[in-house]
């Protein structure tokens, strides 16, 4: 007789083998969250909280499927992906669709692609993989290398322009030469060296973007343009209090003050409405996210492992800390979406890679050949 059970308990231990559960349930307790402020951001009766429902059920099932990919293949994988979208951004340089005055798109026929976005997983698993080959003889060229390795992605995407995915890439790189042991005099040369260059690079910045960072100094400068989202936002978050509005009831959303409301500016929804406690709340979420990413990457038994873990993991801090600060107005605004929180499907698919890229190292860690 055939045991039907059996074949079921043993088919589920499969399905369910690369997941790590703690991981998982701190992402869908933040995607619950973003879910339900989507909801109040767009409670005008359009369907972007159905169709961010579909993008997080397609983002998981992505994440399965990078879970279950060992560790060797993901280094299989690190030169042909950093391979492929250099050359797609060379592309987007090239012949890329502008748009809203930047060229960040890539027409391929049948769709659309924005290849900075590969970028975001490609140069940490490109930059992993080089230490890894070089482990037992890193030398200081190793890591000028590496930063050619980084920078070159990096001023293509700035170039685009698009200063926040730039940082978001560049964060990743830095994290991955950081953790395999850049020296900290170097970190400090480094940047008194941007300190001294900084009004060279000032000349270099786009209109745009200088305005913005003017705007952050003293947005009331020009309160009706490139001041309003900084004014708006820090009044959503003010209007807040120690306990908020309540759900659905934030004037400032629901009166369509604050612009950008379910994706960039999602943080100052959610301010208003929960306050300084659901603030603190979400930042002890994000901060366990990141304790489980750093646990990961410390008991990860390769370096390639325990640097791609190490940067991803960081790579959130990254994406949290930006938009925060951007919202909360002390930083400028350069367009970085809440991970796991923010209306969007690429940007959802693209973190959740890096939670699988993590989960795929926990359950693949005795496996892995030192």
């Amino acid at each position: 007789m055939i045991d039907v059970i059996g074949y079921a308990r043993r088919g589920m231990r499969a399905l369910v083998a690369p997941i790590d559960f703690p991981l998982l349930l701190i992402t869908l307790a933040i995607m619950a969250v973003g879910l339900a402020t989507v909801h109040s951001a767009t409670f005008d009766g359009n369907q972007r909280m159905g169709n961010q429902a579909i993008n997080m059920g397609v983002a998981l099932v992505i994440m399965w499927l990078v879970a279950r990919l060992q560790p060797q293949k993901l280094m299989s994988l690190a030169v042909p992906l950093y391979l492929l979208g250099l050359v797609l951004l060379i592309a987007v340089f090239l012949f890329g669709i502008k748009v809203n005055g930047a060229k960040r798109w890539l027409n391929i026929g049948i769709t659309r692609i924005q290849p900075s976005e590969i970028m975001k997983i490609a140069m940490p698993l490109m930059l992993a993989w080089y230490f890894h080959k070089y482990e037992a003889t890193l030398r200081a060229r190793h890591f000028i290398v590496a930063a050619i390795l980084l920078v070159v992605p990096f001023l293509l995407i700035a170039k685009q322009p698009d200063l926040g995915t730039a940082l978001l890439v560049g964060g990743a790189g830095f994290y991955v030469i950081f953790f395999a042991g850049l020296p900290w005099k170097i970190i400090i040369g480094l940047g008194a060296a941007g300190a001294a260059a900084a009004p060279f690079l000032w000349t270099m910045l786009h209109d745009y973007q200088r305005k913005r960072i003017l705007t952050l100094i003293d947005p009331t400068t020009d309160p009706l343009g490139s001041g309003y989202h900084i004014i708006q936002s820090t009044i959503a978050i003010g209007s807040g209090g120690p306990f908020g509005k309540g759900y659905l009831n934030g004037t400032q959303t629901h009166l369509e003050f604050i612009p950008e409301k379910h994706t960039d500016f999602i943080f100052a929804v959610y301010s208003e409405e929960w306050g300084l406690a659901g603030n603190l709340l979400l930042v002890f979420l994000y901060t366990l996210l990141i304790g489980r990413g750093l646990m990961i990457a410390s008991a990860a038994p390769t370096l390639f492992t325990r640097l791609l873990a190490g940067a991803v993991t960081l790579g959130f801090f990254t994406y949290a800390f930006i938009n925060m600060g951007m919202v909360s107005g002390i930083l400028p605004v350069v367009g970085v979406p809440l991970p796991f929180m923010s209306y969007g499907g690429t940007a959802l698919v693209t973190l959740f890679l890096g939670i699988g890229l993590l989960m795929s190292i926990h359950s693949h860690r005795m496996l892995v050949k030192k």
